[in-house]
């Protein structure tokens, strides 16, 4: 598979992720739905350089961390990009540590903000006071308490343009934490076109994705398998992404597929097998897709004679932001690629 990727000097991936579907006239399509709620892509525009502005008047800089500890929700989106646009380095923080995990990723990276969903205050408020670089908390979707401030306050009469940063193609863009498994956990630092690269290589030419397409995926934001499946892969081609707040169980999983008939399903392996247990439907999905562990033949081949839909087995590593396409791989044939038939 030959791919070569040009970018111009002054390159800025929220522009490219958000704006550009804005410009290529897609502001009126639908780019999240979440439960009973959805937000096109004109919304997710205006949310994402709301918070950059207020962002910007809490003082953030070019290349400052913003530390994200936020459930999947149409705030994320907004928040990530948000950071971004302005300059800033969004750090996606896992939802499902301790609060020991929690002071590590904050004083290592560093971040002068946090965003955070208010489910989440009760394992952030016992090392709230050791953080040595953490100045404003931000709370989403919840009481707020009085050291902290709304995401509404954040917000409250910010302008709805914000003027995109000079950054480049190289320039710091995210951070994503490994899983600590040879010691304490490492922060990758991916740069402004390597969610460009993933969408190109293995967004576009393995998976396929299409406009038209609904994305789904069980794995979370913060891992960095699901922040391409269930951002950057979708927001690449103006296509529709489905967010589930909630834990993946079986049931909440099925029920997801059946409010927002996704196209594409993203899970793993022990997810996929706890699924052939439960009763539910695929009716819609084209595809499916798993990572994160090696997926049994023996689960592969009931997933197909079930449901009749391939599961697309690929192997990645947050130091690379996403699955590494197969060198021999050709687009089409997806099919083929890392089957356990």
């Amino acid at each position: 598979m030959g791919f070569e990727l040009e970018l111009p000097a002054h390159f800025n991936a929220a522009d490219y992720f958000v704006d550009r579907n804005i410009r290529e006239g897609r502001g009126d399509k639908l780019a999240v739905l979440c439960e009973d709620r959805s937000l096109t892509y004109a919304g997710v525009q205006a949310g994402m350089n709301r918070i950059g502005n207020g962002l910007k008047g809490l003082g953030v800089r070019m290349e400052d961390r913003v530390a994200l500890l936020l459930l999947d929700t149409e705030v994320y989106p907004q928040a990530f990009f948000g950071a971004i646009k302005l300059g800033a380095v969004p750090v996606c923080l896992n939802t499902l540590m301790r609060s020991k995990d929690y002071l590590y990723f904050l004083n290592d990276s560093r971040a002068r903000v946090l965003i955070m969903d208010a489910a989440l205050l009760e394992v952030f408020e016992p090392i709230r006071k050791d953080l040595r670089f953490l100045e404003h908390t931000v709370v989403v979707r919840g009481s707020v308490p009085e050291w902290a401030l709304s995401l509404d306050q954040l917000i409250e009469d910010r302008s709805t343009q914000l003027e995109t940063a000079p950054t480049g193609p190289d320039d710091s863009c995210f951070w994503l934490y490994s899983s600590g498994s040879t010691g304490v956990p490492k922060g990758a630092v991916h740069l402004q076109h390597d969610m460009v690269y993933c969408a190109q290589t293995y967004g576009a030419q393995v998976l396929g994705v299409r406009e038209d397409d609904v994305c789904f995926s069980a794995a979370k934001l913060f891992f960095a398998y699901g922040l391409g499946n269930g951002l950057y892969f979708p927001f690449s081609v103006g296509a529709t992404v489905a967010y589930m707040p909630d834990r993946p169980t079986p049931a909440s999983v099925y029920d997801t597929i059946r409010r927002h008939g996704p196209t594409i399903f993203f899970g793993v392996p022990t997810l996929y097998g706890s699924m052939l247990q439960a009763e539910g439907s695929l009716q819609g999905v084209r595809l499916c897709v798993s990572a994160g562990e090696a997926l049994p033949a023996d689960i592969l081949r009931r997933w197909v004679e079930r449901h009749h839909v391939q599961i697309l087995d690929g192997i990645g590593s947050t130091e690379i932001s996403h699955i590494q396409p197969p060198r021999q791989h050709q687009a089409g044939q997806f099919g083929q690629v890392g089957s356990r038939l």
